[in-house]
């Protein structure tokens, strides 16, 4: 088997400066500018690595995950740092904050955008 030191994700965007802006002031993320891209520290032991792509396609999934212990008072949160988030039917119907309530089927999740089109979320942590 092969070895290795650590791992971390990477995705693509279309402008890497409203990237940096929007994971660095809006969400409040370490993001350090190199050569090739944006690393974004996403905790202590995490980073993931966003590289500009002129043909950039958003991924039609969640890219990118953030558990919390307060869906709500994250979901607030974002919301007055202008992040919009987005409203779905169906079997993940969110609620008019753009919170999919599981009603212990899982965990509560609310879905948003980064400039790119990227979706990313919010999750409330197990036990919260």
């Amino acid at each position: 088997m092969f070895s290795y030191d650590k791992t971390f994700s990477s995705f693509s965007v279309n402008d890497l400066a409203k990237a940096k802006e929007f994971y660095q002031k809006t969400l409040g993320l370490d993001v350090q500018q190199t050569p090739e891209g944006l690393s974004v520290k996403v905790s202590a032991d995490n980073t993931v690595f966003i590289y500009p792509k002129p043909n950039h396609a958003p991924a039609s999934f969640t890219i990118l995950n953030f558990q919390v212990h307060d869906i709500e008072r994250s979901v607030s949160d974002l919301t007055a740092a202008g992040v919009k988030f987005l409203q779905y039917e169906g079997e993940i119907k969110t609620d008019p904050k753009g919170i999919h309530r599981s009603d212990g089927r899982g965990p509560d999740i609310a879905w948003f955008t980064d400039p790119a089109g990227n979706i990313l979320s919010i999750i409330q942590s197990s036990g919260s």
